[in-house]
């Protein structure tokens, strides 16, 4: 079982640059060969001011931020299912904008009498003045496994 102590828990606050080079990477990968979210000269006559961060690219950085997070309150990652993921956007982000992430598991419960445990992870983020960025939800699972009948 998840300790229910590790509610209101999370590491320290890690700050990232967003790279260009990572964003026309995952651009590439979602099937954009052109346009704002690949090509900075694209993104400054759309008005930007470099490359803006498509909606999901955060949840990459912020499982990076904290990637032992799970682990440390006791979750083996090999039964580990991604339920939900969430976003709230304050403002558009860009490349070369310097990041904060700042998760904190506050829900840990149960389903199935135990065979199915949640975690649910929020994180802050937000931009080098220390003004809100976004705000990510994540719920994840965890299988328990069911003993084998034999050993049992």
């Amino acid at each position: 079982m998840i300790d229910r102590s590790a509610v209101g828990t999370g590491p320290e606050p890690v700050t990232v640059t967003v790279e260009r080079g990572r964003l026309q990477f995952f651009g590439r990968v979602l099937g954009a060969t052109g346009g704002v979210f690949v090509d900075p000269g694209a993104a400054r006559a759309a008005g930007h001011p470099d490359l803006p961060v498509p909606p999901t690219f955060l949840f990459g950085l912020d499982i990076e931020s904290a990637p032992d997070l799970l682990s440390a309150i006791g979750v083996d990652l090999s039964h580990v299912l991604h339920v939900e993921q969430g976003f709230t956007y304050h403002r558009t982000v860009h490349a070369g904008d310097r990041l904060t992430f700042a998760p904190v598991i506050t829900d840990v419960y149960s389903r199935q009498g135990g065979a199915l445990e949640f975690v649910v992870r929020e994180t802050s983020v937000t931009d080098a003045a220390g003004e809100p960025v976004a705000e990510l939800h994540q719920v994840i699972a965890v299988r328990r496994p069911v003993p084998d009948k034999e050993s049992a």
